[in-house]
């Protein structure tokens, strides 16, 4: 066979037609990945028609997966029989491949996602939002574009836009339509829980004596407090303005006092020179000359005297205006630091606290503004037998303004006790696609309340409860995920956790996660960015 026939291109020469093929690889750690180059000419020649075959087929496929999609895809739903108020919480289905997001008053808006796929299973569990970039890259995975990124776990787990083939795909995130990423992004705050439920299931409001209840008054002080912060800030600020002008003023004082100093040593020139002429040899008309300018000088001398003298007097008290304005001023910015610190502190009372009550441990935890707060026991009547997880969480002010309401999310509330979750794979592409959401239980959640004793100590201890406060009841211990920087984090031992098993938890200041949207990412020869997230 003619060598010619298989390369038809001398060594060192390249092929006009042929492309320079990098096929990514994957390592088995899922952590990285690399190019490796296809250069070889001869090896061009010979798999050309295989290159072509392979894109024609997935040319093919790839239009008619699109048009399957395009076909039963799930349209992104916004509540329209009121106005939307501030989200509380979302909750993904890792069955039904649905986020849903609520306020005080229900949900407010709904759409697919993709979870992580088989062996990277996005954790079944309680998260908070604790990260929020607009434009993101994974440090992961081969820099893939992560826009209106929202972080749940420092080892990695996101909610973010992405690309959703209908069925779980990511390694471990939540993919979610890349509109309804960007909406949700502007609508969420620090913090705001996210549910990993296996099933989809839907909150309750909920009643209870273990509840917790704002402190009397606690709202009343917040807003004291604050006017009080106010108010030193206002006179702060005068107290600067009076020093401001008590200076102004004493400067202004300083001009009289030099003109008379002036004035005085001219006329004091005068007279030493008019003595310095009487004691010389001079005629009689001249010694009586002098005689007149000396006593001239003299009374002059005396008037700028006196002029000085009550400059001297208004500057000294001018200066000692600015002596005590300038204190005045420094008690005033000692005032208003004290009562900016107050309100500050009664600001941070009201923030969101967290209660934690873990069966496992049989102890109560409780984080506020990511930061832990106090670890106390806690006595679980019947503790060998399970409580279940369940979520509650303050909504808003009653009417009153004394109390607040809650509501319930059960994780297990939406299967029967006996039932499993199907497993992740695509098969659940289509499984509940347009079913509701299931109710939590509120027997359920009442009997996990009822078996709860919490010591009156850390009662007292725990601050004041506002909107957005919760309490987590579950047999789980806290996670590792649970640390500096984040809120609790919850995972359901009884659900696969591949897609945070397989991630090495790192430190936050070694994530990047920003780039210039100017640097390229590698996309796939059919025009899609080609990554999995």
């Amino acid at each position: 066979m003619n060598p010619r026939s298989i390369c038809p291109f001398p060594a060192g020469k390249s092929d006009p037609v042929s492309l320079r093929v990098n096929l990514p690889e994957a390592r088995s750690d899922g952590t990285h990945m690399t190019s490796r180059g296809v250069n070889s000419n001869c090896r061009q020649a010979r798999l050309r028609p295989v290159y072509l075959g392979v894109a024609s087929l997935a040319v093919l496929i790839a239009a008619g997966g699109d048009a399957g999609a395009r076909g039963g895809e799930r349209p992104i739903v916004s509540i329209a029989t009121r106005s939307a108020g501030e989200p509380l919480m979302a909750v993904v289905s890792l069955r039904d491949q649905r986020i849903t997001v609520y306020d005080a008053k229900g949900w407010i808006l709904r759409a697919p996602v993709s979870s992580g796929s088989k062996g990277r299973e996005t954790p079944a569990g309680i998260f908070s939002v604790i990260q929020k970039v607009e434009d993101h890259y994974s440090n992961l995975y081969d820099d893939a574009y992560m826009p209106h990124m929202q972080r749940i776990t420092w080892s990695g787990i996101a909610l973010h836009g992405g690309v959703l083939p209908g069925y779980p795909a990511s390694h471990g995130c939540v993919r979610m339509p890349f509109d309804f990423a960007a909406r949700l992004f502007d609508a969420t705050a620090m913090g705001i829980r996210v549910i990993m439920a296996p099933t989809d299931v839907a909150p309750i409001e909920l009643a209870h004596p273990v509840l917790f209840q704002p402190k009397p008054g606690a709202v009343a002080m917040a807003a004291a407090r604050t006017a009080e912060a106010q108010e030193a800030a206002r006179k702060a600020a005068q107290a600067r303005l009076d020093a401001e002008t008590a200076f102004r003023e004493a400067s202004r004082a300083k001009v009289p006092v030099r003109a008379a100093e002036n004035l005085k040593r001219r006329a004091e020139a005068q007279l030493a020179a008019a003595e310095t002429k009487l004691g010389a040899r001079i005629s009689a008309k001249a010694k009586e000359q002098a005689e007149g300018a000396k006593a001239k000088a003299a009374v002059k001398i005396a008037e700028l005297q006196l002029q000085w003298d009550a400059a001297k007097a208004d500057l000294q008290q001018r200066l000692d205006a600015v002596t005590s304005a300038r204190d005045a001023a420094a008690a005033a910015e000692t005032a208003r630091a004290a009562a900016a610190e107050a309100a500050r502190q009664v600001e941070r009372e009201l923030q969101p606290i967290s209660v934690l009550i873990s069966r496992k441990t049989q102890r109560l935890y409780v984080r506020q503004a990511f930061k832990p707060i106090l670890e106390s026991p806690v006595t679980i009547a019947d503790p060998d037998r399970p409580i279940g997880t369940h979520v509650f969480t303050a909504i808003e002010r009653s009417t009153d303004d004394a109390k607040v309401r809650w509501s319930a999310v059960s994780l297990d509330g939406g299967r029967p006790p006996s039932a499993t979750v199907e497993p992740h794979d695509r098969a659940r592409a289509s499984s509940g696609r347009d079913v509701e959401p299931v109710p939590t239980d509120p027997d359920g959640a009442k009997a996990a309340l009822d078996r709860i004793a919490i010591p009156q100590d850390a009662l007292d201890r725990i601050g004041n409860i506002t909107p957005r406060s919760s309490l987590i009841v579950t047999d789980e211990a806290l996670s590792p995920e649970t640390g500096k920087g984040t809120e609790f984090v919850v995972l359901l031992s009884s659900e696969p956790q591949g897609g945070i098993k397989n991630r090495r938890r790192r430190p936050a200041t070694e994530f990047r996660y920003a780039r210039p949207r100017s640097l390229p990412f590698w996309r796939s020869p059919f025009g899609s960015p080609f990554s999995t997230w």
